[in-house]
């Protein structure tokens, strides 16, 4: 691969006119607690040249104060402005379609007092007044937790998920996300979820709007194809499926979600722009 080719021979030199770059998190700029090797000198390149990075991640175990904290133990300055979470996304969601409703959350600690920071009346214990079930990426999941899930899904509920992701990168591998968690819940109830999170184009959408950016202007950096790339697909941006993460150059060749360009890490985008 040239300098400014993709994995697929495509010239990737229109990466230098983006204005806005959405980032995608674990699997894309680093690992668990691992930053990945050139995410601060790509950072620290687009902030040089008046770009704008945002953070759009679907991990709904944290919330917002969270991954600044964390990323800032990795040296990546950021402010609440960077980010923008499915727990954000949904929290909107739930605004628009189930205004003042209780909702029942399947979901750490992090995340049901995000939520409750963004306006939602929420509970994570049984409560016959809630008429919303909303699962995410549960870090402290139990099998209590499992079981009042289901008997809440026993009820006439609507039923929502932060984020339809089946695994989440760790340094040592894999392990089961909001996605997976659902397929369990659907073999025991039967039921499943609408999810909010990527691919759904709201997170992109609003994050561009928010800084005034055409779609021209804006590409979407991530390692998923069924998430991050049909999320930029779907918002109608450019997007780089990165290759250091879930996706691999196999999964390319069958996907019906085709990136722009596949690049292998954020590294090799550091020096395109160069």
């Amino acid at each position: 691969m040239t300098e400014t080719l993709d994995h697929f021979g495509r010239d990737c030199s229109a990466l230098r006119d983006k204005r806005l770059w959405l980032f995608d998190m674990d699997g894309t700029i680093y690992e668990g607690e691992r930053v990945f090797d050139g995410t601060l000198d790509l950072l620290s390149r687009l902030r040089g040249q008046g770009s704008r990075a945002v953070f759009i991640t679907n991990n709904s175990s944290k919330n917002v104060g969270d991954y600044v904290a964390k990323v800032g133990r990795m040296g990546i300055e950021a402010t609440r402005e960077d980010f923008f979470t499915s727990v954000e996304a949904t929290a909107r969601y739930l605004a628009e379609h189930h205004p003042g409703e209780r909702v029942y959350v399947q979901g750490t600690r992090s995340l049901v007092a995000e939520l409750g920071r963004l306006g939602v009346d929420v509970t994570d214990e049984e409560d016959p007044a809630a008429t919303v079930v909303l699962i995410g990426f549960d870090t402290e999941l139990t099998m209590e937790k499992l079981r009042r899930t289901c008997r809440m899904l026993g009820r006439d509920v609507a039923y929502l998920g932060c984020n339809p992701d089946l695994v989440c990168p760790t340094e040592w591998g894999f392990e089961p996300d909001c996605g997976s968690m659902a397929v369990s819940l659907r073999n025991a109830t039967g039921k499943y979820p609408q999810f909010i999170g990527k691919p759904e184009p709201d997170m992109v959408d609003i994050v561009r709007e928010k800084f005034g950016a055409s779609r021209e202007e804006t590409v979407v950096v991530g390692d998923r194809l069924y998430t991050d790339i049909a999320s930029g697909i779907n918002a109608g941006v450019d997007t780089v499926c990165v290759l250091s993460g879930e996706a691999t150059l196999a999964d390319l060749e069958t996907t019906e979600f085709r990136p722009t360009w596949v690049i292998d890490d954020v590294r090799t985008i550091w020096g395109m722009l160069g």
